[in-house]
């Protein structure tokens, strides 16, 4: 089983930056406003929050959820966010997004292969998660879709970024 030390401090950064980068690149695809932003966010968060109570939680997912919670942990996801993220528009996070799931893809292939699919899915649960957080295309609640066409397409090029079927 791997954990945080399986992986180098730049990988592990990767691995504990990505629940919420595969967030991110769904609320990207398709900004929602303030209200329908805070609903993504929260449904990513409660997704972290589950896993660590989840008893079907592998040790990798549990090892990311148990990281989150340290000030180490959050203040190197914090940074690594930044970095990330700086100076970029909704698409550009949309690209950087799929960019560091597919670097993060690799990380696990090669040094987690046991622990590879079942943490790819759980980033593709979260994913999911957030695009059925809040309506888009609404107004005031009325109207609009669960899940809009440019959420769809980026949870297709998140499962492919992952190497797996959505």
């Amino acid at each position: 089983m791997a954990n945080k030390q399986s992986f180098r401090p730049e990988e592990w950064t990767k691995i504990l930056e990505s629940p919420m980068v595969a967030g991110i690149a769904v609320s990207a695809a398709e900004p929602s406003g303030l209200w329908g932003s805070l609903k993504e966010a929260f449904a990513s968060s409660s997704a972290l929050a589950s896993a660590k109570l989840d008893a079907g939680s592998n040790e990798l997912v549990k090892a990311v959820a148990a990281d989150f919670e340290t000030p180490e942990g959050r203040s190197d996801l914090q940074k690594a966010l930044r970095q990330l993220f700086a100076e970029a528009e909704p698409v550009d996070c949309v690209q950087r997004s799929l960019a560091n799931l597919r670097e993060v893809s690799s990380i696990l292939d090669a040094k987690a292969p046991g622990d590879a699919a079942a943490f790819k899915g759980w980033l593709l649960s979260i994913s999911q998660k957030v695009a059925d957080a809040a309506t888009e295309g609404s107004f005031m609640g009325i109207g609009g879709e669960q899940v809009s066409d440019a959420e769809r397409a980026t949870l297709g090029e998140i499962a492919k970024a992952l190497g797996t079927s959505a």
